[in-house]
């Protein structure tokens, strides 16, 4: 079997002797702690562990043992090393023995697991396992490695391999930390004694089951004696009564976590709080004076502010808010108080004018209090003061002030005109009692129907009235003072324009009744009513009546409805608007005015065609004459399209004609086939546009006699037949020359400026010669005497005829 021995039974002598020369005191208080709790086994014994992890003593198992032990202080599965170790060579953690070993060196032992290699070696001979490194219980608590004997010349397990585990020790290395802090923290001021303030919380990374290293006590080590902390809650509570804002408003305590218990000898670590005292209304407000003192001009506004008090309390925030009031004095109904809201300052407002005439001063009592209460503190002094304030009136220049704010005039729409329709009046209200004078502001009064006296105020009418244009004016009237003409006061006066009987009434609306000629006798064709444009008082009362010459209408006949309306009705039937197809009748209409006006209004009657059931069909007599089923539009319509269609038929005609009448020039006309331009210096087929190209391109064709169209020539003749071109025709070359030089030593030709281009297509050409003379051989008996009535240019080409001619007689 495999053994872990502790180092307790591996070399205790040495241990003890080098511990004890060790001057690490810490190190043997605590080892020497820890000493009695390791099992010493005797040397005859050997500790072996088991493959199902039961540990047995010289083969008896440890069950059996069991009933026997009443005690066991060592976990054999278990071995146990100091963190933060540093002493000169490795720590012996402990030894790896099997029963196997007959105490050869043929056995050899191997460690693996956690750290093996690195932080803990073995030694494969003896099993003495080492602590290589200095280990940090904070960052690893315990290590689980395997051990194996093995044979040292084939390798082959002795033994199942057993596992153990290797637990660091905690020492107390770590100090306690606030991790939060600096902490902040507010009470209310004047709290009692343990009232709660905060709670604080500090942490140690030592280990919190073994010993005393992470077992925290707090206390304080500034702040005292106006704080106190529970030592193992650490809370913290107030030590000291009615501790004042106003007298200190913020305390700093320092706050002490030590471990061990609080034993000496233990790690500590301190933060700090910040307490701060909250405000709570323990003050009232207090004037800065017990005597205010202020003047005012009796011509301030009213709510503007005339005074400002102030009342000053040491709290803060909406404990210092305080309200004002008037709470005595002559001037109270006169001023009110209000608060400023950023300020907090009483503000005096005026509520009524001042009159430095009537009253120059007033004394006023003004209270501060308070808003919010705190009733811990009302049995105490009253949260309120008093003060005296004396305001004083100051003389200002007053402007006139009218007799009545607004004013109301009536006058009749008859008024003559400067006839007074009333009078406004106004005074200085200042001891030196200027003069006024007033005036009309003539924004108000742009037609200027009014008028006002500027002494006494009187208003006359300007301008006739009319009510039923306009029933209402409001005008302004300004009011000045002689002395100071910046002192001025404006009035509004309201003119009413009362009503009279001036209008005659008329009928309501341009009526037109249309009658049946089926109707019958009795018959109510019209309902008419009146409107008058005047406004009674009592309401209109309308009376109707026909023309005296006209009372016994044999047609018509008038009914009075009692409720200003009349009805029109037919004395008989058989009404034919072929005889006539329109009746008027004048009715006239009367009101109740005094004196009373009528007018004569004609109601227009038109005989219609109906139907049975008496519904209107139609009102025009020309509607017998027109086809049934034919109106007087479409009629219209057909005759606009027969017009439409002659108007056609003329313009085709005329444009056929147009275009059949033949291109004859007269005599008296000048014809020319394009306008000849003297500023054109020729090029391109613009210059051969005056000439006819085809008499060069065919010499002896069929028109012997083409005339010049840039030139009027003095007589017509009809070309003559020319005849068919022989091989010695005339050279065209040559022919061009001739024209070239008669042209430019005519004197009948006009100033041509432009280059003409002839086209020359050479001899042989197939337009044959230009002339119409022919050889000698010709049989032509034609007389060309004419040619020399033609003028000088002609002169020449009659004389080669006539050649011919002589020389084919001879």
């Amino acid at each position: 079997m495999l053994s872990v021995l502790p180092p307790t039974c591996v070399t205790m002598p040495e241990r003890l002797g080098e511990m004890f020369m060790d001057v690490w005191t810490p190190l043997i208080i605590l080892w020497i702690a820890v000493l009695p709790h390791v099992y010493m086994a005797p040397k005859n014994e050997s500790h072996t562990l088991s493959t199902n992890g039961t540990m047995e003593l010289n083969g008896v198992s440890e069950e059996q043992k069991l009933l026997n032990r009443s005690k066991r202080g060592w976990v054999w599965n278990q071995m146990f090393v100091l963190e933060e170790f540093s002493g000169p060579e490795p720590i012996l953690v402990g030894r790896l023995h099997t029963d196997l070993d007959p105490g050869n060196t043929k056995i050899k032992y191997i460690l693996s697991g956690e750290g093996a290699g690195t932080i803990f070696v073995i030694n494969d001979k003896t099993g003495d396992i080492h602590a290589m490194k200095r280990l940090d219980r904070e960052e690893k608590a315990e290590y689980t490695l395997t051990a194996q004997a093995v044979d040292r010349d084939t390798n082959k397990p002795l033994e199942p391999p057993s596992e153990f585990i290797i637990k660091v020790q905690d020492i107390n290395d770590n100090a306690p930390e606030f991790l939060n802090g600096p902490y902040h923290a507010t009470v209310p001021e004047m709290s009692i004694v343990g009232t709660y303030v905060t709670k604080l919380t500090a942490t140690d990374a030592d280990d919190p089951v073994y010993g005393n290293s992470a077992k925290l006590v707090y206390s304080i080590l500034e702040g005292q004696p106006y704080f106190s902390i529970e030592p193992h809650t650490a809370i913290i509570k107030t030590a000291l009564s009615n501790m004042d804002r106003e007298a200190r408003e913020e305390y700093l305590v320092v706050i002490q976590a030590k471990d061990m218990g609080g034993h000496m000898g233990g790690l500590s670590g301190t933060t700090t709080v910040t307490v701060t005292l909250t405000d709570v209304n323990d003050n009232p407000p207090k004037f800065a004076m017990s005597q205010y003192q202020f003047v005012v001009p009796e011509d301030v506004g009213i709510g503007d502010t005339v005074g400002r008090v102030k009342a000053n309390d040491r709290d803060t925030g909406d404990n210092a808010k305080s309200s004002f009031d008037i709470i005595d004095g002559d001037g109270k109904d006169v001023f009110e108080m209000t608060t400023d809201p950023q300020t907090q300052d009483g503000l005096i407002r005026l509520r009524k004018p001042l009159d430095f005439e009537s009253k120059k001063s007033y004394i006023l009592k003004v209270e501060a209090a308070n808003v919010n209460i705190d009733p811990r503190f009302i049995s105490g002094v009253p949260f309120k003061d008093t003060a005296t304030v004396k305001i004083t009136v100051e003389d200002a220049d007053e402007p006139p002030v009218f007799s009545s704010p607004t004013y109301l005039l009536e006058v009749h729409e008859n008024a003559v005109i400067n006839g007074v329709i009333g009078q406004v009046s106004a005074r200085d209200p200042d001891s030196s009692a200027s003069p006024i004078r007033f005036s009309i502001d003539r924004h108000t009064d742009l037609d200027h129907q009014f008028n006002i006296n500027a002494d006494d105020g009187k208003i006359t009418l300007a301008m006739e009235l009319d009510r039923e244009t306009n029933m209402w004016h409001n005008i302004t009237v300004v009011a000045t003072e002689t002395r100071n003409h910046s002192q001025i006061s404006r009035v509004p006066v309201a003119i009413k324009v009362l009503d009279v009987n001036d209008n005659a009434p008329e009928f309501a609306t341009d009526y037109e009744a249309f009658l049946c000629e089926n109707g019958k006798p009795g018959q109510i064709i019209q309902t008419v009513s009146a409107i008058d444009k005047d406004d009674p008082r009592n309401g209109h009362f309308f009376i109707y009546s026909l023309l005296p010459d006209m009372a016994n209408n044999p047609n018509f006949t008038i009914k009075n409805n009692q409720d200003n309306s009349l009805s029109v009705l037919a004395r008989h039937n058989g009404f034919n608007r072929l005889k006539q197809e329109v009746y008027f009748l004048p009715i006239i209409i009367s009101d109740n005015g005094n004196p009373p006006l009528s007018s004569t209004s004609t109601l227009t009657i038109r005989v219609c065609g109906c139907s049975n059931d008496g519904v209107v069909q139609s009102c025009n007599a020309e509607a017998y004459v027109l086809p049934i089923g034919l109106s007087m539009g479409a009629l219209i319509a057909i005759l606009a399209c027969i017009v439409l269609l002659l108007v056609i038929v003329v313009l085709f005609v005329t444009l056929r004609r147009h275009k059949n009448e033949p291109l004859i020039i007269k005599d008296d006309e000048d014809v020319r086939e394009n306008i000849i331009r003297y500023d054109d210096e020729g090029g391109g087929e613009e210059d051969t546009e005056a000439f006819d190209i085809a008499t060069l391109q065919n010499p002896d064709g069929i028109n012997g006699y083409l005339p010049r169209k840039d030139i009027k020539p003095d007589f017509q003749f009809m070309p003559r037949q020319g005849h068919t071109s022989t091989p010695n025709g005339v050279d065209v070359d040559e022919f061009i020359n001739v024209r070239l030089h008669e042209a430019d030593n005519d004197p009948t030709a006009p100033p041509y400026d432009s280059i003409q281009i002839y086209g020359y297509e050479g001899r042989g050409s197939v337009a044959g010669s230009l002339s119409s003379l022919e050889s000698s051989a010709s049989d032509s008996d034609q007389n060309f005497d004419y040619l020399t009535d033609w003028g000088p240019r002609f002169k020449r080409l009659g004389e080669l005829y006539s050649v011919g001619e002589s020389d084919k007689e001879t």
